[in-house]
């Protein structure tokens, strides 16, 4: 009887869909998983398009400084885009104030629409968050987040283009 009671339990876990959803968005259980880009500029394209800033940010792999970003405190509602190509990323009501000095997000609105890098620069190893249509870097998820995902998508705010939902309306 102990058997089967186990056996059932332990079959009941491993096909919780809620149980490995929230398993898959863990950065220690993720993979890397990368996407083909679908939208490739050479250097000088990019050059063009973005400010200096958004540039090293978002093509060099960057940071902009704490607390300087345009939307590290700015609690508008609507959508948060890709600064490069326009994917669609976060939304408002998963934005947070965390006290990082950066965007912060609970949850990306997609995972299909980020790819998850490992990161070991600058003397640490992180978890990297790139736009999946572009590889744009965007910034760092880390495990200190509210419920429900108990995640932190620390965002640079030159990463993102934000469009009110008022802008948004009949746009779908």
């Amino acid at each position: 009887m102990k058997t089967i009671v186990f056996l059932f339990i332990l079959f009941t876990i491993n096909l919780n869909p809620q149980a490995m959803a929230q398993e898959d968005i863990r950065p220690k259980k993720l993979k890397e998983q990368h996407f083909t880009p679908k939208v490739t500029k050479p250097a000088d394209e990019w050059k063009a398009k973005l400010t200096p800033l958004q540039y090293e940010v978002t093509r060099n792999k960057g940071t902009e400084r704490p607390f300087t970003g345009q939307y590290f405190d700015f609690y508008e509602k609507g959508n948060y885009y890709c600064a490069n190509c326009g994917a669609l990323l976060f939304n408002s009501e998963s934005k947070f104030k965390s006290g990082c000095g950066w965007p912060s997000f609970n949850d990306v609105i997609n995972l299909q629409s980020i790819n998850i890098v490992t990161d070991k620069t600058s003397g640490m190893i992180r978890t990297e968050i790139t736009c999946s249509n572009c590889e744009a870097h965007l910034g760092h998820v880390f495990e200190d987040g509210p419920p429900p995902t108990g995640l932190r998508y620390c965002i640079n705010s030159v990463s993102l283009k934000f469009i009110p939902i008022s802008e948004q309306i009949g746009k779908h």
